[in-house]
This record gives structure tokens, sequence and C-alpha cells, in this order.
């Protein structure tokens, strides 16, 4: 009980950092590896992500784009309580449809409305594949005031995701703040990070985050001859290095490598209740990427 409950503030407190990413990224692309190793099953992504702002007036945005994924498990052939090969491949798409307007001087506001759909795609597309997501933050953005003393950031709001697993909204909270020319910290929930920064165009960072997703099974799974499952969930809390080299101030190269914290892959039925799950002793977690962000 007592490890559930810390694995639940985990979550609550490092996973759910795709929403301020997703708010200020326009375009992306980039291949995370979680390498099987000593484990039952490893995990790949291919994530494609673009955004497209249209102006409304002076400062004042729509925000309308997609975000697509690609997942594949690999899983140890000796597992016999399942067919592995009707869950190794998963395709995710969601729809962004977003707002930002200012304010006052030092307040912004956003929303975020994110449908989509989440499948192993044996057949067409049906209710049970969507997934609905969205956020609304309040975002106080120091960093480049020149009044400031010690630039920072303010993030302050709530999120829902349908691919957390998690079946109510969490509370958003991030804080940045750079206290010396060549450091900085970001505090909070979707993640949090120490960073130096060797120059002005490169950085390292040690982070600790979440990575994962949560898909439908179309048609279920058979697991140990007498249960279905419904949806697969798999998590990933990582914390290790990562690397950042900004060839413009909006075109950045990144690149990961962390340690596994705690993962686990488990198949559920449709009320979420867990029916299996499978062994995951993975140790080391890569993500590299490029992004084109505001």
């Amino acid at each position: 009980m007592r490890y559930n409950t810390l694995k639940l503030l985990i979550i609550l407190f490092i996973g759910i950092g795709n929403c301020s990413a997703q708010l200020s990224d326009l375009a992306k692309i980039d291949y995370t590896r979680l390498p099987k190793g000593n484990s039952d099953v490893g995990y790949d992504r291919l994530r494609g992500l673009f955004n497209y702002p249209i102006k409304v007036n002076e400062g004042s945005f729509f925000l309308v784009g997609l975000d697509y994924s690609k997942i594949e498990l690999s899983f140890d052939s000796g597992i016999e309580d399942f067919d592995i090969n009707t869950i190794e491949d998963f395709q995710l798409l969601d729809l962004n449809i977003g707002y930002t307007f200012k304010m006052n001087e030092n307040w912004r506001f956003g929303a975020r409305f994110t449908p989509g759909f989440s499948s192993n795609l044996v057949k067409n597309l049906s209710f049970e594949d969507a997934v609905f997501s969205g956020d609304i933050v309040f975002i106080k953005d120091k960093r480049h005031d020149d009044k400031v003393a010690k630039p920072y950031q303010l993030i302050l709001g709530v999120s829902y995701s349908g691919n957390r697993g998690i079946p109510f909204p969490l509370p958003f909270i991030s804080y940045y703040r750079k206290f010396h020319p060549n450091w900085s910290y970001k505090l909070g929930v979707p993640k949090s990070n120490l960073q130096y920064h060797l120059s002005k165009k490169s950085r390292f960072k040690l982070v600790a985050e979440l990575d994962g997703f949560t898909s439908n099974i179309q048609d279920g799974l058979l697991v140990n001859s007498d249960e279905i499952a419904d949806k697969i969930n798999m998590s990933i809390i990582i914390g290790g290095l990562r690397y950042e080299y900004k060839f413009t101030d909006h075109l950045e190269l990144y690149l990961n490598v962390s340690n596994i914290l705690n993962s686990s892959a488990t198949l559920k039925d449709r009320k979420n209740n867990s029916i299996i799950s499978v062994n995951k002793n993975n140790t080391y977690y890569f993500r590299s990427g490029i992004r084109f962000k505001i």
C-alpha cells in the first residue's frame, strides 16, 4: 500500500510534463529507446509534433496542430500468458487546439484541448480508441525582463490527460529561476531539473521526468486463458543527464541519457483493473530529437 501511494505521488510531482512542452513547441521530431536488457519488454517510440500559431490580435493566438507517435514494444519470446504479437505496435494521434492571450503586463493565459486516439489499430477506429486531454495554465514569464535581477518563470494551472492512466485532473505547477549566470533550476509538478549553462548556445540538465503511454487494445487480449485485457499502460520514471544545443533562439537539439528509477508495463481490463504486469527490470533510457519552440 505504501509503495502504491509513493508511486502515485511520484507521478503527481513528475509525470505531467507534456503540458508545458506542448504549449511551447511549434515543431518537434524525437526518438526514444528503452532497451529490453534483462526485462521482458523493451520500448521504442518515434514522435512528430507540429503546431501552427494563428495571430488573433496583439498578444493573442490560436494554436492548431498534430502530435503523432508510433510505438513498438519488444517482448521476450518466452512469454506465454498472452499473444505478444497483438500488442507490439501502437499508434497515437492527437489534435492540438489551443488559445493564449496576455491578461496584463505580468500574466498570460493558455488553454489547450486535445482529442485523439491511442490504439494498436488491428481494425478500424472506434470510440473506444478515443482519448481526450486538456490544460488550463496561467504564466508569469520574467526570463527576459531586464528589470529583474534573477530571471524567473511561474506557471500555475490544471491538466488532464486520457493517456496518463489517472482518471482525474491534476494540478500543474512549474517555477523556473536563473540564480547565477551559469546556473538555473526548475521545480514543480511536471518535471524538475538543475541546469548548467555552458554557453549561450549549450547547456546540461540533471532531469527527472515521466515517459510512457496508455492505449486501447482492439478486440481485447486473452490473458491466462480466462481474462480479457482491454488496455495497456506503460510508465517510466527516469533520472539522468540531458544536453541541449541551440542553433538559434528557437531551434534546439537535445539528447537524454538516463537511468530508470521506476517502470511498469501493465495490462488492464475495461474498468482499469490490473490483470497482469510484465517483468520490467530495464536499466537505461535514451532519447534524442530536435525541436522548434516559442
